[in-house]
């Protein structure tokens, strides 16, 4: 029996190595991934906030001062590239990094209202070094990325919507919990009103603030930033979640069997100790 149990140690060592191996090549295929998507996210926020002032609300854009119009944009790239490094820092968590995003902080402070909020804290980065040969932490780890990168899309496009609405290209009337509700709005909601990508129509009433009696309802345009319109517009990006998807049935895999031999491996430990306790 204790032959049998060493037999089971062995499959489950070679077992670990594997999954140490899968865990080296998902960090690789994230960080691949993470990269990307940062470019594209910004791309897509400019495509987005270009549709939202020259479709959703051409006569407010044009409103605008020259001068107004370029801090706008100006700040719209700001914000782009800030979640962009923002998505690689949570997977490096590098020092740098995290300097580098505070002084850009710093100085768009003005431009950028409330870009503070799309931050997010790494201080428990450490998680990610976890056991990387335990499947269950490694897929933890995968969840918890995939988490981190939809919360910061959020964030990303209510902060945007903050900055239109204030530079006045949003109208100023719009309460906040409707731009909230427009971030974090769900895919199947925003296909209700088809349009642009990454681009959500809301239809709302808003009170008249001197007459309530012309209250009605609104069409308003937000941007609502979607990973799945963002990966289907990028043919890297696309081909990086492929990637992704593939090692993660690998995973599922060598997870299914590790189980199997842990529990194999108890019932073993168990009948030995059975035997060396009994007696006639």
């Amino acid at each position: 029996m204790a032959r049998a149990i060493e037999r089971i140690e062995q499959d489950i060592a070679a077992l670990q190595e594997a999954i140490r191996a899968i865990a080296i090549e998902l960090q690789s295929a994230y960080a691949s991934y993470l990269n990307t998507l940062g470019l594209a996210v910004r791309k897509q926020l400019i495509l987005a906030s270009y549709h939202l002032c020259t479709q959703g609300y051409p006569e407010n854009f044009l409103h605008l001062s020259l001068n107004q119009r370029q801090q706008l944009q100006q700040a719209i790239r700001k914000l782009g590239q800030l979640a962009a490094e923002q998505l690689l820092i949570y997977l490096t968590s590098e020092e740098s990094g995290e300097d580098e995003v505070d002084e850009e902080d710093e100085m768009d402070e003005e431009v950028t209202p409330s870009s503070s909020s799309l931050f997010l804290d790494t201080s428990n980065s450490h998680y990610l070094t976890a056991n990387t040969s335990d499947p269950i932490e490694l897929a933890k780890w995968q969840q918890k990325l995939e988490e981190v990168a939809q919360e910061i899309l959020k964030k990303l496009s209510h902060d945007a919507n903050i900055l239109l609405q204030k530079a006045g290209v949003l109208p100023k009337k719009l309460p906040e919990p409707i731009l909230a509700a427009a971030a974090a709005a769900s895919e199947a909601s925003a296909e209700v009103m088809p349009g642009p990508p990454n681009l959500l129509n809301l239809v709302i009433e808003i009170e008249n603030e001197q007459q309530s009696e012309d209250s009605g309802l609104t069409q308003i345009m937000a941007i609502n930033l979607r990973l799945g319109e963002i990966e289907f517009a990028d043919v890297t990006l696309s081909s990086d979640r492929k990637r992704i998807r593939s090692i993660l049935v690998q995973l599922n895999k060598l997870g299914r069997e590790y189980k199997k031999r842990y529990k194999e491996k108890a019932i073993a430990e168990a009948e030995a100790a059975w035997r060396a306790s009994w007696f006639e």
